[in-house]
């Protein structure tokens, strides 16, 4: 066509190729230039990976620290991950039957997404989870003795991962789109043949949908490797470090310490185990994703 404008929609692209080489690729890049370098004042000093050894120092105050919210970290994500993955799942399946108000009830349950873990929300959670909060207040009404939720290792990682697993709603609506997309011929022959709900459900619907659980499992686990401020608002990383994610450690070291070169190491350090568990997933995915032809 004459006059075609071909180079239009890469002039539309500038933008963003901005913002991303400034905000994105940049920090990305100077991050890890900077975990090879040690400020003091205004004396820059090339230490090569000191600090990633340092890091990995049990000897060391900084090491323990480190480990312990690696430890932490895990514990978290590895809890969290499959319980979201559970529930969200779950109630896909009963939202995609034939029930009276369904779309009332998807709109209720996708509403604590739209909220999100901000500020306001985190500190409600608190004020429920706390000693004299919302819910000891309702134990309490019927005799019960306060329960320190916030108190324990237990009760406070359970605090935030409850609040993460409350906000299951755009994982519930990627299953249940999943779920409606499961041809409908398979159960009408899988009921011929005798088959169960359960039995239906265990070798029709888990195998159709999962290349569903398969994306819905590696966001899930790159946000929950990424929390931050459940753990900082609600328990602020106690009691006694059990709650101290790495995010939180690595505001804690390059802001509130100043630590920036080590605080930058150890960013490196979190965005290489996020990398090396999506290729072990997706490796892995070959053995148990089912495409459709």
């Amino acid at each position: 066509m004459v006059g075609e404008k071909k180079w239009l929609p890469y002039v539309l692209l500038i933008p963003w190729i901005g913002g991303f080489l400034l905000f994105k690729l940049y920090p990305f890049i100077n991050s890890f230039i900077m975990s090879l370098f040690e400020t003091k004042g205004r004396t820059t000093t090339f230490v090569g990976f000191a600090h990633y050894r340092e890091l990995f120092d049990s000897s060391l105050n900084t090491g323990r620290e480190f480990m312990n919210s690696m430890k932490v970290t895990f514990i978290y994500v590895l809890v969290t991950v499959p319980l979201i993955l559970i529930v969200s799942l779950f109630i896909a399946y009963i939202l995609s039957r034939k029930i009276k108000g369904v779309g009332f009830f998807r709109t209720a349950y996708y509403i604590p997404t739209l909220l999100g873990a901000n500020i306001a929300i985190v500190i409600l959670w608190r004020f429920m989870f706390e000693s004299d909060g919302l819910i000891n207040h309702f134990l309490g009404a019927f005799g019960a003795k306060p329960v320190s939720f916030l108190g324990t290792p237990m009760g406070a990682m359970a605090s935030i991962v409850a609040l993460r697993v409350w906000q299951f709603g755009s994982t519930m609506l990627i299953f249940l789109n999943a779920l409606k997309n499961v041809p409908k011929s398979l159960y009408e022959a899988a009921t011929i043949d005798g088959a169960n709900k359960v039995q239906q459900f265990a070798y029709i619907t888990i195998p159709m949908i999962t290349p569903i659980i398969l994306f819905n499992g590696v966001m899930r686990l790159i946000e929950c490797f990424q929390v931050f401020n459940g753990p900082s608002l609600i328990t602020q990383g106690g009691p006694e470090g059990s709650t101290k994610v790495i995010n939180l450690l690595i505001y804690e070291t390059a802001f509130d310490s100043g630590y920036l070169n080590l605080g930058s190491a150890m960013s490196w350090i979190l965005f290489i185990i996020i990398m090396g568990f999506t290729v072990l997933i997706f490796r892995s995915s070959r053995y148990w994703v089912y495409y459709q032809d």
